[in-house]
């Protein structure tokens, strides 16, 4: 039996007490009493999004093999085996749903293995309606907690470019104009997004805005740099593990899949995933299901998948290097995004963005920009694109001033409108390489580029 409380139909308690994720939740009641199972239904179905029953432990493994359940209600004492017992082979399989265990019987050793096997919270039967409720609102919140503590985490290993522009594209050029036209057309829909373009054009700037203008925009939005990964960590980090399915895996854990549950998983630099990680992501693509390392179960999730890389990957199909299949699967919708030399309307306006909400932030005064410096910024080549105008912006705060050789770099040399952009970027890069006495991670971060770039440059100039 399931129940899908319409919210126009059937009225929901608005009680603060109990949060407000009760009305987001599935639940699964599992307890052999047509009684119980109706009480709870009569108390959880009108506030939460989906509860389903279960009148034995068979029963509730086929559900949860087909869906997920934020909770688990289970009954303790039950025909041909007990919930304690089936709770921890459910746990050994890949079960990471929190789980409330309702009996009568509240000896030691009982609550003992219940702990043992995973339960989050015990209700003593009988009990009333709030016990129950407030159970259930703990769980919520203890799992919300605990996702957006990992959520958060990944969000400070991602760039810092979102903290200041956050879900929404700055300029009113043409191609970003279009850019956002597109994004407003796109945002509602399932389909995955492919967003190509050159490193630091705020790639996620735009799968923001995508999740924002959703209908997920409530749920988690997932940020993952697959190049920040190390290769032999990235499946556990995206897939989760069970307690002892690789050497240092002490205890079980969800992995980003499920994190992002309900909301939008957002892997940058695709195209640095390992081989044998695209062969699993793309069945996760085909089936919508996940299975943890070490786990017997997959574990159905319902999110959206948004991707970005500033390589070509056709060329890397081509090479060997990315998976002909999945390229064609994740390449539904392309979002490309213009460099900021396309944009010089634009280098204006984020450049006074920059300079005072950076300011604002590190508690310095602005420096002014004045005709000279404007005329220099139109005229600059950005091979960092917005992440480099970013990064010039807060070293001028820091310095109180303009760097004093940055007239020379921005400011057209003899001869120089007769060279092509990429010997601009070329002269660029070195001279900045120079600058740092070889250090290209240093370079990376003064030019607001990924190491990853100067090296591929470096291999083509034969540097």
């Amino acid at each position: 039996m399931a129940i899908e409380a319409e919210r126009a139909s059937v009225p929901t308690l608005q009680d603060p007490e109990f949060g407000p994720w009760l009305a987001q939740a599935s639940i699964l009641v599992v307890d052999d009493e047509p009684g119980m199972r109706n009480f709870l239904l009569r108390i959880l179905g009108p506030r939460c999004k989906r509860i389903e029953e279960a009148a034995d432990v068979e029963e509730a493994a086929r559900k949860l093999d087909a869906q997920h359940f934020d909770v688990v209600i289970l009954d303790n004492i039950m025909p041909r085996k007990n919930g304690v017992d089936w709770l921890a082979e459910q746990r050994a399989t890949g079960l990471f749903s929190d789980v409330i265990l309702i009996t009568a019987y509240a000896d030691l050793d009982t609550a003992i293995q219940a702990l043992r096997a995973g339960v989050v919270d015990f209700v003593l039967k009988p009990f009333r309606s709030n016990q129950i409720l407030n159970a259930v609102a703990r769980c919520l919140d203890r799992v919300r907690l605990q996702r957006e503590n990992i959520v958060l985490k990944h969000e400070l290993r991602s760039t810092s470019d979102h903290i200041l522009l956050r879900d929404r594209l700055i300029g009113n050029s043409n191609v970003i104009a279009q850019v956002r036209e597109t994004i407003a057309r796109v945002a509602p829909l399932p389909s995955s997004v492919l967003i190509t373009g050159e490193s630091g054009t705020g790639k996620e700037v735009a799968a923001r805005s995508l999740h924002v203008l959703s209908d997920r925009a409530e749920k988690p939005f997932v940020p993952v740099n697959c190049a920040a990964i190390p290769p032999d960590m990235i499946e556990s980090e995206l897939f989760g593990h069970m307690k002892g399915a690789f050497t240092g895996a002490n205890a079980s854990r969800e992995g980003l899949f499920l994190h992002a549950r309900g909301g939008t998983l957002f892997l940058d630099e695709i195209g640095e995933l390992p081989a044998a990680t695209q062969s699993k992501l793309l069945r996760v693509l085909e089936d919508r299901r996940v299975r943890p390392l070490g786990s017997e179960r997959e574990v159905p999730v319902d999110l959206r998948f948004i991707f970005a890389t500033n390589a070509e990957l056709e060329a890397d199909v081509r090479r060997g290097r990315f998976r002909a299949d999945l390229f064609y699967r994740i390449n539904v919708m392309r979002l490309q995004l213009p460099p900021l030399r396309d944009r010089a309307d634009d280098v204006q306006e984020l450049a006074v963005l920059f300079m005072r909400r950076l300011s604002q932030q590190l508690k310095m005064p602005e420096v002014p920009i004045d005709a000279g410096i404007r005329a220099a910024l139109a005229r600059y080549h950005w091979p960092g694109n917005v992440r480099e105008l970013r990064n010039l912006i807060e070293r001028t705060l820091i310095l109180g001033k303009f760097p004093d050789d940055f007239g020379g770099r921005l400011t057209p040399q003899a001869g120089l409108a007769e060279e092509s952009l990429e010997e601009i970027e070329r002269r660029h890069i070195l001279a900045m390489l120079e600058e740092t006495g070889g250090d290209r991670n240093d370079a990376a971060r003064r030019l607001g580029i990924s190491r990853k770039t100067i090296d591929r440059k470096c291999v083509a100039w034969n540097v």
